[in-house]
């Protein structure tokens, strides 16, 4: 059964319970054949469950990660590796790369998927099913977002000039994707943010932090007007957000334990991508590559439970150790026998074990984890950046200084406009070191800096050492900071033109 023209659903618990409009004998088919599909408002919530069910595959939450997170200064390749995500850690991409084919593939699929639903669905249609339609049109607005920032540069470099991805409009299905040419990026922004829009006005009911709402519209409309340099609608949409009273910030034991505990009972968590217990994918999941431990969080040797290859960066964690109170180190658990930490030596110089536990120990199972997309730590950083480049520095730092405070940090460890000045920084500077402190491997510091015009700069042990020489140093405007469009889909449309 091809998936391309199929609609394949699992049955997924978690999401069905969170559909606060189903009926209450709701269960997703396992199949549904398009042809039979959405005539009715029972399979298009079956349908639409299965929409968010694709978030799950492997193609695209795994992959997806290593090509976001891995060509990060927050983290180091202890050894060298066989799977296609070394090449993502080096900047050494072919344009027959696994990982961004997998990517690729399943973003277009769930917006296909998308589509089929907000194709069928009236504006003017009941309540329920205008939420539902708003839920799609989000879903099809991430998927472009993740696909422009991953295959498209920065906004900034030619104001959205560049080449993009294909845009998916109403109506077309995967396979037209086919005889589509790239647009622009500026194109690709202008349907995502008419997508997100669109999707805020249409939704009214707030489910768990596993579905699309009208804030979680407005928080991907934060980030997506900062990446574009429309600092005044990044602040509006971060305002919404925080103004809404849906989250908040959580603070001390529950904190440190963040990503530990069950999705839904987060009040921090915006959107996350909701695995159960029983989707524990083991050595398959991200959190291998980053953790080999026990269920209570004590480090041990790799394989112990995960391929513990990936650790955060020598660079990030001395950042983070510069305050000691920093609740942050939380979330790093250095592998130490009788006290010492341990180095990876299958490398030279050695890199040292600072395994990261964001993707690990979810309710005790070792290698489960649901991913965090959006959270309310970022809306008030978006806010924070965007106002130090409007100069409004003490707002800037107002944010800036109630993540610091969450953290644990007090007195000489909160800015100033004076100590920023004394330290020959500028705002914008502290605003994206709390930027690295905060949201270290979810995603976000390689975008980060090169929309920033900032290079990346590798000065630690890690797999991109070449001859002993430590430093890397990965300018904003080099070819590789965005990868290759694959091969294979270029083989099928020649209309898509390859990135240099």
């Amino acid at each position: 059964m091809q998936t391309a023209n199929k609609f394949l659903f699992i049955t997924a618990s978690a999401l069905v319970l969170g559909l606060s409009s189903c009926r209450k004998s709701f269960q997703p088919s396992t199949a549904i054949d398009e042809n039979a599909a959405l005539t009715n408002a029972g399979d298009i919530e079956t349908a639409t469950v299965g929409t968010y069910a694709l978030f799950k595959n492997a193609g695209y939450v795994r992959s997806g990660h290593f090509l976001m997170e891995y060509p990060t200064d927050e983290i180091a390749q202890g050894q060298n590796s066989s799977d296609d995500l070394t090449r993502a850690y080096r900047y050494t991409h072919l344009v027959t790369s696994t990982h961004p084919a997998l990517f690729w593939s399943q973003a277009y699929k769930a917006a296909e998927a998308a589509n089929r639903i907000i194709s069928v669905i009236k504006d003017d249609a009941t309540a329920d099913m205008r939420q539902l339609k708003g839920e799609n049109l989000y879903i099809r607005a991430m998927m472009h977002f993740n696909l422009v920032r991953i295959f498209g540069r920065p906004y900034p470099q030619n104001s959205g000039n560049n080449p993009g991805v294909p845009i998916l409009k109403d109506g077309l299905s995967d396979s037209a994707k086919l005889s589509l040419a790239r647009s622009t990026v500026k194109e690709v922004y202008d349907f995502i943010i008419a997508d997100l829009l669109k999707a805020a006005d249409l939704m009214s009911v707030s489910k768990t932090n596993a579905f699309a709402s009208k804030e979680v519209a407005f928080a991907l409309l934060s980030r997506v007007y900062l990446y574009k340099e429309d600092n005044a609608k990044a602040i509006e949409y971060a305002d919404k957000v925080i103004a809404s009273g849906r989250y908040n910030l959580i603070t001390g034991a529950e904190y440190t334990n963040y990503f530990r505990g069950v999705p839904e009972g987060n009040k921090e968590t915006i959107f996350c991508i909701r695995h159960t217990k029983v989707e524990d994918r083991g050595y398959s999941s991200i959190g291998s590559m980053y953790f080999s431990g026990d269920g209570s969080g004590n480090a041990q040797n790799q394989a112990f439970s995960g391929w513990g290859e990936i650790y955060a960066s020598k660079k990030y964690v001395d950042k983070v150790a510069e305050n000691p109170a920093d609740l942050r180190m939380s979330f790093v658990s250095p592998y130490k026998v009788n006290n010492v930490l341990q180095l990876n030596s299958k490398l030279t110089p050695n890199t040292p074990m600072y395994y990261v536990n964001k993707y690990s120990l979810q309710e005790g199972i070792v290698n489960l984890s649901s991913p965090v997309y959006i959270r309310l730590a970022e809306m008030y950083l978006n806010r924070a950046e965007a106002n130090a480049k409007l100069g409004n520095g003490q707002l800037a730092l107002d944010d800036v200084n109630r993540i610091r405070q969450r953290a644990g940090l007090s007195g000489a460890a909160l800015h100033t406009l004076a100590s920023v000045a004394a330290s020959s920084k500028t705002v914008l500077d502290v605003v994206m070191e709390e930027r690295w402190l905060e949201l270290a491997f979810e995603g976000h510091r390689m975008y980060d800096l090169f929309r920033n015009n900032m290079s990346m700069v590798r000065n630690y042990p890690g797999s991109h050492v070449v001859s002993g020489n430590v430093n890397q140093t990965i300018l904003p405007t080099d070819n590789r900071v965005i990868f290759f469009i694959p091969q294979a889909e270029i083989d099928k449309n020649n209309k898509l033109a390859q990135n240099p």
